[in-house]
């Protein structure tokens, strides 16, 4: 399986590895070396909070690596007036006449509480190749489904202001 992702995410995973190789690691295994001058390890709350910083941040280094390595590099390829790849869709949801504008983007960068839907949500690939005024299903499970109207596409850019997703 591979990792639908822009340049620009791999851009920014690449700074992130660089960043966590370069200070966050050698702070951690400083830190690491502190706690350990503590004593007793059995009962050394610092050591057991720097060995456990230590592991998340290679845990981190490691996802990013792996999402790299199988990376497969996308562009924005949607045509005018069909709703693609960092564009802003604005939608009125149906059965509530409420409308939002969300941005569609790549999973590593979304924020759904702010509007950044990923092209792999459900919402998502609903929205994904259509035009203004199409009325689109969009399928959460076999039990809970919506219909939705495209009001409106603007056409926007891959750039580096929205940050990578963290765990």
């Amino acid at each position: 399986m591979y990792n639908e992702l822009t340049e620009v995410d791999i851009k920014k995973m690449q700074e992130e590895i660089d960043y966590r190789m370069r200070v966050v690691r050698p702070k951690c295994i400083e830190d690491l070396k502190t706690a350990r001058g503590f004593g007793d390890l059995s009962e050394n709350y610092e050591y057991k909070a720097a060995k456990q910083e230590l592991r998340r941040c290679d845990s981190r280094l490691r996802y990013l690596k792996k999402m790299i390595a199988t990376a497969k590099v996308i562009q924005a390829d949607a045509r005018e007036g069909v709703a693609g790849l960092f564009d802003r869709v604005e939608i009125e949801y149906e059965d509530e006449g409420d409308t939002e504008t969300i941005t569609l983007m790549t999973t590593l960068r979304e924020d759904a509480v702010n509007g950044i839907i990923s092209k792999e949500s459900p919402l998502g690939r609903a929205v994904m190749g259509r035009r203004v005024g199409d009325r689109v299903l969009v399928k959460v499970n076999d039990d809970i489904q919506y219909y939705i109207k495209i009001l409106s596409i603007t056409k926007g850019s891959d750039d580096d202001s929205l940050p990578i997703s963290s765990f």
